[in-house]
């Protein structure tokens, strides 16, 4: 492990929150974890669809990832060198249940016992979600997210995590990002299971809901204090301000952000999508999802911008290239305004309905190598960081009840389709030796934690 740092600091202006706000760092399981055939764990739709040719960009797999499971204790030990108060990490539900049903793999939960013991032990909070898209592969083999038994299956997993962790892990989130699982996974086929589904994938999308409402209950039901969400949200630009445009922005919109926080928040989808959603509501569903909530998580990139398409394509919107802004390593926007924007709208528009705002997920990827010196000089990660924590302050002074931030990520992992062409972590992870090395990044964002009133 590498300990040294260019004298990187941009200044002792640092972006100041108000006190007992929680800086932490976030990762996923399967990007993570590695151990993927050790220790009982099931075969996950992710290993399966990487196992299929094209479908990652380098031909990886997760398999390794970062070998957190291997090196936990070196890992928490540079979380603690953060002076984080708070670590986000998924549970891989195929290391809890190999087929995604039937009793608890007992080593599964040892781990998991293991990593939150050691979390705590080194004053680190642990928050603790569900699901990180790794679905058991015998439940994508009966229909995966598109079967309602997919739910049910999913709240007895909640409720053997819930009984086993409860009592240690602060915050919980049952489902990450059901909006980037249903589309990307059910209706474009860009990431696991692979399926090309369109506008049919709708009916992911609502059990991914209703899996994240009895999730919700199961948990609070085991004794958790504190259950919240976390949704990737982006304001959705017209490409044009002609009505065309406007209006597919307006269709998008009601897709991508609202079809999944009005469920959660006001107990029902919006207006415009009814009329898709009816074949697919039982009675009772929508109460199921709109389960009280601690937190709203907010997972946030980057803006999306849409255009109309003409009236033979198979859906009415399609995305657009934005320009005038500088690119991460994966070809994201850099747009922190938007995420300032975003939360002053959001608080705005649902006041009285919307609980505490925790920033669950905030990155970006710069395939900075360390130099000769062992260095890794990841000044655009710094200066990313920095926009979007002043984002944050920005919104909390005009009024945003915003309590925490999680980097986006603590590790280098796998990055899904991307494979491992993309790196968004603090903590540089050799390919091949797998040696951690502290970004320049990680140094800055100890400093920024030690700047913050609590710390003074």
């Amino acid at each position: 492990m590498t300990s040294s740092s260019p004298s990187a600091r941009p200044g002792a202006d640092w972006p100041l929150l108000p006190p007992g706000f929680q800086f932490g760092t976030s990762t996923g399981a399967y990007q993570v974890e590695g151990a993927a055939t050790e220790d009982g764990r099931g075969p996950s739709i992710w290993d399966a669809f990487t196992a299929r040719p094209g479908r990652v960009v380098d031909g990886s797999t997760g398999a390794l990832g970062s070998d957190l499971y291997h090196h936990l204790d070196e890992d928490t030990a540079l979380m603690q060198g953060l002076g984080a108060r708070g670590h986000r990490f998924s549970i891989s539900w195929p290391r809890i249940q190999p087929t995604g049903r039937g009793p608890a793999n007992a080593k599964g939960l040892e781990f998991y016992d293991r990593l939150v013991d050691t979390l705590l032990a080194h004053d680190i909070a642990p928050m603790a979600t569900l699901y990180h898209w790794d679905l058991p592969q015998s439940l994508e083999d009966d229909g995966g997210w598109l079967n309602p038994a997919t739910v049910e299956r999913f709240a007895e997993y909640a409720a053997i995590v819930g009984a086993r962790l409860a009592d240690r892990v602060e915050h919980w989130i049952p489902v990450h990002e059901p909006n980037v699982a249903a589309t990307l996974g059910y209706a474009v086929g860009t990431h696991a299971p692979g399926r090309m589904l369109n506008l049919d994938a709708l009916w992911a999308s609502h059990h991914l809901l209703l899996a994240h409402g009895r999730g919700a209950i199961e948990l609070r039901r085991a004794g958790a204090t504190s259950v919240g969400c976390s949704n990737n949200h982006a304001p959705v630009w017209p490409a044009t301000d002609g009505d065309a445009d406007v209006g597919a922005s307006k269709i998008f919109d009601a897709l991508w952000n609202s079809m999944f926080l009005e469920p959660m928040l006001l107990g029902r989808y919006p207006a415009d999508l009814m009329p898709l959603m009816e074949d697919l509501l039982q009675p009772g569903d929508l109460a199921t999802i709109r389960q009280p909530l601690d937190f709203y998580g907010v997972s946030y990139h980057n803006p999306i911008k849409v255009a109309a398409t003409d009236d033979e394509a198979d859906l009415p919107f399609e995305q657009r290239t934005i320009v005038g802004y500088p690119l991460t390593d994966a070809g994201w926007p850099v747009v922190p305004d938007a995420l300032r924007e975003w939360l002053i709208i959001f608080r705005a528009r649902y006041r009285a309905a919307l609980p505490p705002i925790f920033i669950t997920e905030s990155g970006c990827a710069y395939n900075t190598d360390p130099d000769e010196r062992g260095v890794v000089d990841d000044q655009a990660r710094i200066a990313y960081l920095r926009l979007h924590v002043n984002a944050v302050q920005e919104a909390v002074q005009r009024g945003v009840d915003v309590r925490a931030y999680y980097a986006r990520s603590f590790l280098d992992g796998f990055e899904w389709a991307d494979g491992y062409t993309q790196r968004f972590g603090l903590v540089h992870v050799d390919r091949d030796s797998l040696e951690r090395t502290p970004k320049a990044s990680y140094h800055w964002y100890a400093s920024l934690i030690a700047a913050q009133p609590q710390h003074v």
